[in-house]
């Protein structure tokens, strides 16, 4: 069950971040923040969402939109893959599933007829005073940077 709802103030949380940083949500009052959870680094569609989110990173950052991705992947594999791909926003860790588990994208998910419990893409924006204003869920990554631009 999801413990952030839109229209809502989302909970302050915690978690380690890439660039040696300790996010805490609340640190970023006074700025919207977009945090987009994705299943595993170095893969293609991970890596497709990244680059969308950092090829159009001007167009948040002129709106003072910070961007964070999270996923269960550690430290060292977030700044790996960070720098390979020239991402201009931190990577969070979330290794326990605090996080995913407060925004509810642990989903059971089916691969090669296997079932297995993973990240569901999803993408929350939340205004400058932590409140969530919109939320993107089962997300297709061909047209998700598309639906975000229109939305900011």
């Amino acid at each position: 069950m999801s413990q952030v709802e839109v229209g809502k103030k989302v909970p302050d949380f915690t978690g380690q971040a890439t660039s040696n940083i300790e996010f805490k949500l609340s640190d970023y009052r006074g700025s919207p923040v977009l945090i987009y959870f994705y299943p595993r680094d170095n893969t293609p569609g991970c890596t497709q969402e990244g680059q969308d989110f950092r090829d159009h990173f001007a167009e948040f950052e002129k709106k003072g939109i910070k961007i964070f991705g999270i996923s269960r992947d550690g430290i060292k594999a977030h700044e790996n893959f960070k720098a390979k791909h020239a991402f201009p926003f931190e990577l969070i860790s979330d290794k326990d599933e605090t996080i995913c588990k407060l925004f509810d994208v642990i989903k059971e998910k089916k691969m090669y007829g296997k079932t297995h419990m993973g990240i569901e893409r999803s993408t929350f924006l939340i205004d400058d005073k932590g409140v969530l204003v919109k939320e993107w869920r089962k997300v297709k990554v061909k047209e998700h940077i598309g639906q975000v631009l229109g939305e900011i």
